[in-house]
């Protein structure tokens, strides 16, 4: 007589972005806009905001490129993507929606930094 055994069960997967809850995206507010230092070995000064979801749950926000519009109250759309330098902040702000302006005279990679082709400063070179 075979002996039977429990068939082995599959691991239930955990989001790498909870705050989402299976949105590819969601809008919110900012609360503060701050700078936080990279872990070893990197030196710089990351800029990054808490904001308060739409479903009303607290993050801590990366944003990416150079300078930014963000001020307390402004409106901002978030989207997933880790910073590896930053420890616990899973999420990124997109440019160029809502309150947030694009990066200024951006060339290359505009579509990741919300900068048009009219605005990206092109043909303003002297010859």
């Amino acid at each position: 007589m075979r002996k039977k055994f429990k068939q082995r069960k599959d691991p239930i997967k955990k989001s790498k972005r909870p705050a989402l809850d299976k949105n590819p995206q969601l809008k919110g507010t900012v609360l503060k806009a701050m700078i936080m230092k990279p872990k070893k070995p990197n030196s710089a000064n990351r800029k990054i905001c808490k904001i308060k979801l739409s479903n009303n749950k607290i993050i801590l926000a990366h944003i990416p490129g150079e300078g930014h519009n963000i001020q307390e109250h402004s409106m901002v759309l978030l989207r997933g993507g880790r910073v590896k330098d930053l420890p616990g902040i899973k999420y990124r702000v997109v440019r160029g929606k809502y309150d947030l302006k694009g990066v200024e005279r951006r060339r290359k990679g505009r579509s990741l930094y919300g900068t048009s082709k009219t605005l990206s400063g092109k043909g303003t070179r002297s010859t």
